[in-house]
């Protein structure tokens, strides 16, 4: 195993570029050299990583440089046309954005629930939609145990989800002041029944990618998961009321069990003494929170859930670096 690695961040100087940085240190990744890229407006300019100045270089000087691995998180467009040439030098490249996520050929990866959908061929590895990463980490062990033959998702997503401008608009708002906005309506004191782009069929783009990237993760075409998501005057995270119907009888004690075991998941749930996940608490974690566990009051095979995580960290930086870990532990850069 090398003991250090060329790792490259593609949108460096973005909300999750930045993030990105900051996990790789945070978990002491072994970046050897950190090679940070941006678009061509940024391009000599400095990131900083762990103590030291690192300055960012453009996308093809970045594929001449052959990192061991790349992590993407630059938009649709920029994946699509360059992560195929880091892939063509030999760079493994974790992409962020939807570009590939549903590539027959490319897996879709939450390490927690399906590390081992990589092959050792594969160059390209997607990492799911922040709010389909923290609703499988939850319906893994569930699907496993009583297997999930419906879901019902409703959204509470951060304005962190749309990036820096979005925040910008909300402070704004809560100045009073006014401006351009990337939302069609102000988010402040407001919720907004639309993230991302509306189909045909009335779902929009957000909606759609939960409800195809769970089958894809769980490695179940069968499992139907329904979305309705809704953007909230909030920055610590993304929330997520759930109610599934599972093929099995299940006890609420078994569910607690099972939930709590399983890496990177956190039961509160204690409504009793005020105890339940929060965007609030949230923030700048790597756990999905999870609790309101409740049985349905008309299906005794129905089950409700309120499950929250950092959208940037879990959603996005979190898990992408967890997927370069799972690579390394696995011997890719022996």
């Amino acid at each position: 195993m090398k003991d250090g690695l060329r790792v490259a961040v593609v949108g460096a100087t973005g909300l999750v570029g930045r993030k990105m940085l900051q996990v790789l240190a945070e978990r002491n990744f072994p970046v050897s050299e950190l090679i940070p890229v941006a678009s061509e407006r940024s391009v000599g300019q400095y990131v900083h990583f762990n103590g030291q100045a690192a300055r960012i270089i453009g996308l093809a000087e970045a594929v001449e440089a052959a990192p061991d691995v790349a992590l993407f998180s630059a938009g649709g467009s920029v994946s699509l046309e360059w992560a195929p040439r880091f892939a063509a030098a030999g760079t493994t490249v974790i992409d962020n954005s939807s570009a590939w996520r549903m590539h027959a050929d490319v897996p879709l990866v939450v390490p927690e629930v399906n590390g081992d959908a990589i092959g050792t061929d594969d160059r390209i590895i997607a990492n799911p939609n922040c709010t389909t990463a923290q609703l499988v980490m939850v319906l893994k062990p569930l699907h496993d145990a009583f297997g999930v033959v419906r879901g019902t998702v409703s959204t509470y997503q951060s304005v962190t989800g749309t990036g820096a401008a979005a925040i910008a608009q909300l402070e704004a708002e809560r100045q009073g002041l006014e401006g351009p906005g990337v939302y069609p309506y102000p988010i402040d004191r407001n919720v907004i029944p639309h993230c991302d782009v509306f189909g045909p069929d009335g779902y929009t783009k957000e909606e759609m990618k939960v409800w195809h990237e769970t089958k894809k993760i769980l490695g179940d075409p069968a499992v139907a998961v329904v979305c309705t998501a809704v953007r909230v005057p909030v920055v610590g995270g993304h929330s997520e009321s759930v109610h599934l119907t599972l093929g099995r009888d299940f006890t609420l004690d078994e569910v607690r069990a099972l939930l709590a075991a399983f890496p990177g998941v956190e039961v509160l749930d204690d409504p009793d003494n005020k105890v339940y996940p929060m965007p609030l608490h949230a923030h700048e974690r790597d756990e999905v929170g999870v609790g309101r566990i409740r049985r349905d009051l008309a299906d005794p095979r129905g089950l409700h859930l309120w499950i929250v995580a950092d959208n940037l960290r879990k959603g996005a930086a979190t898990n992408a670096v967890q997927i370069a870990e799972h690579l390394r532990a696995v011997g890719r850069w022996d």
